[in-house]
């Protein structure tokens, strides 16, 4: 227990995998513009990320090192997540329209989100079961979640500030985003 516990706040803030490991940067900067789309883009990759590290592990564990093609690890991962993607995609268009016109083009786009696949790659590399695995992947949502939240509060309050004419747009988004992760860099004492 206490190495899942160690596990969740490594991936969820220590290594967050957006502001340590710079993995998902296209949809923390893409659609962190308003709060309420930043929850639901972060509600989508955490289901996503969990049944992906859910379903890759058991393919890896059960399939692929049994077979020995462990060499098709990335391949197989990509399809797992991109058949999770499409089901999300569907879900969200059948149930919650607004949220899903809200998300646009950054929904599909959870299917090259590098965040995604670096966590199921991690989780091999690491050697991590089952469980750990999907801890590790919830952990990791969570982190991107926190991320693209106070980005996008951020933004939201940014819009009313007077930004100098050279740091308006996308510049601000990104020295606010090298901010973030100073900040995150304090926490790479706690384990």
């Amino acid at each position: 227990m206490k190495e899942l516990l160690i596990i969740a706040i490594g991936s969820a803030i220590v290594n967050n995998v957006v502001l340590s490991q710079f993995l998902g940067i296209c949809p923390f900067l893409g659609v962190s513009k308003k709060t309420d789309t930043a929850l639901g883009m972060s509600g989508a990759v955490l289901f996503v990320i969990a049944i992906a590290s859910f379903v890759t592990a058991l393919i890896n564990k059960f399939i692929l090192v049994p077979l020995g093609f462990t060499y098709l690890q990335t391949i197989v991962f990509i399809l797992v997540i991109a058949c999770l993607v499409q089901f999300v995609e569907m879900f969200l268009k059948k149930s919650m329209p607004p949220l899903y016109n809200s998300l646009g083009v950054y929904l599909p786009l959870i299917t090259t989100n590098c965040a995604v696949l670096g966590v199921a790659l991690t989780n091999v590399q690491n050697d991590y079961g089952i469980l750990t695995s999907v801890v590790n992947g919830i952990a990791t949502s969570i982190g991107f979640m926190i991320a693209i939240v106070i980005m996008a509060g951020l933004r939201e309050k940014m819009e009313y500030n007077d930004i100098p004419r050279p740091f308006q747009g996308t510049a601000i988004v990104l020295v606010t985003a090298g901010l973030m992760s100073i900040a995150f860099f304090g926490f790479s004492g706690i384990i």
